[in-house]
């Protein structure tokens, strides 16, 4: 080695300069390390996400609690949810009202989706329906309580939580729930309000201080806090009565899916990441669903579905002769909804004209 080149301790080549990359070379290298850059960090922020919203997640082992004493499993691709609102009063609910000592279930609905998963069939149970309570267990202290008769819906949820009520739904249908899915008036107020708001056309005024909702006929964009005073509402629309509030919330839920389908929430993965942290917070699901990858293909399996595709129809009964404020499901006609449902074909109309439910004069208060 020269002494020049020990006295700057620089090595200098004896052959040609090294040409300058290329411009196309040059652009070549910058798209691969961008592509190994978003490989990395896109890889960091999925796996965050992964456990950001797996831990936000609450299950309910239906199926342990259960057992084998349920209708059978029929595999042919339908799948069959309870969906229930809970009317817990506690934590941040309490501005609701008094906590009576236990939740109930303010709404239930059970979807059936068909096998093709292109269309839905939705059937509100009336929570004060009169209903016979199979044998169930207190989830908190492991006490039984007795098979009961003549009871109200609503009721299993507070004697033996969700499996008590996914229980009575299946002794009430012989459908077997495939899964389940609860929400609370807090997660249902926040899960509103990350979408935008709801966009619904109300015929009449709607006032209601039970609700706090205080609406002007014509076209509004309700906030979560909004919705859920809709959802709630029930003495100043039709008849006062829980059918007249079944009817309002199965116009809302239908315009919720619109909105869904209208903010290109699966097409936008900031919005559907910020739904998916505030959704995960706020619903209970059956421990079978309730991890990010099976909550993620269930709800793949659906986004398919419009508004048009779902048909909302309440359970066909009539009001207790002996109490105007209960009702009694028409068994004839609440067993051809059943029936149609285990057959994976549509509701036929004439199984819920005569119904109480099917005659509400709110059906027409909202859209």
């Amino acid at each position: 080695m020269s002494e020049q080149s020990r006295g700057t301790g620089r090595i200098r080549g004896t052959g040609s300069r090294r040409r300058k990359p290329s411009r196309r070379r040059r652009v070549k290298t910058v798209v691969a390390w961008t592509a190994a850059g978003v490989v990395v960090l896109g890889g960091s922020g999925l796996a965050y996400a992964y456990f950001a919203l797996d831990g936000n997640l609450k299950g309910v082992d239906i199926d342990a609690a259960l057992g084998t004493d349920r209708p059978d499993n029929v595999d042919n691709g339908s799948e069959d949810i309870l969906v229930l609102g809970s009317d817990s009063r506690s934590g941040a609910n309490a501005e609701y009202g008094k906590d009576q000592g236990g939740a109930r279930s303010d709404t239930a609905m059970v979807v059936h989706v068909n096998k093709g998963h292109t269309s839905a069939s939705v059937v509100s149970i009336p929570r004060d329906t009169i209903v016979d309570r199979p044998a169930c267990t207190d989830p908190d202290t492991g006490q039984q309580a007795p098979a009961a008769t003549g009871q109200m819906f609503n009721s299993a949820y507070q004697v033996g939580g969700p499996a008590c009520t996914v229980k009575t739904v299946e002794a009430m249908s012989g459908i077997r729930m495939d899964h389940y899915v609860e929400v609370d008036f807090t997660g249902f107020k926040k899960l509103v309000d990350q979408l935008g708001g709801v966009e619904i056309t109300t015929s009449e005024a709607i006032d209601d201080p039970g609700s706090h909702l205080d609406l002007a006929p014509g076209t509004h964009t309700l906030d979560g806090e909004q919705a859920l005073g809709l959802v709630r509402t029930r003495k100043s629309v039709g008849d006062g009565s829980d059918l007249g509030r079944i009817q309002l919330q199965q116009a809302f839920v239908k315009a919720l899916m619109k909105q869904v389908k209208s903010v290109g929430v699966f097409t936008n993965p900031a919005k559907l990441f910020g739904l998916a942290n505030t959704a995960t917070k706020a619903i209970t699901t059956d421990s079978d669903l309730a991890s990010v990858t099976k909550l993620t293909g269930f709800a793949n399996g659906l986004k398919g579905l419009d508004a048009n595709d779902v048909d909302m129809v309440t359970l066909p009964v009539q009001y207790d002769p002996a109490d105007p404020n209960r009702v009694v499901p028409l068994e004839k006609d609440a067993q051809e909804v059943w029936k149609a449902l285990r057959a994976d074909t549509a509701i036929p109309a004439s199984a819920t004209a005569d119904s109480a439910g099917d005659k509400g004069s709110a059906s027409a208060v909202v859209r």
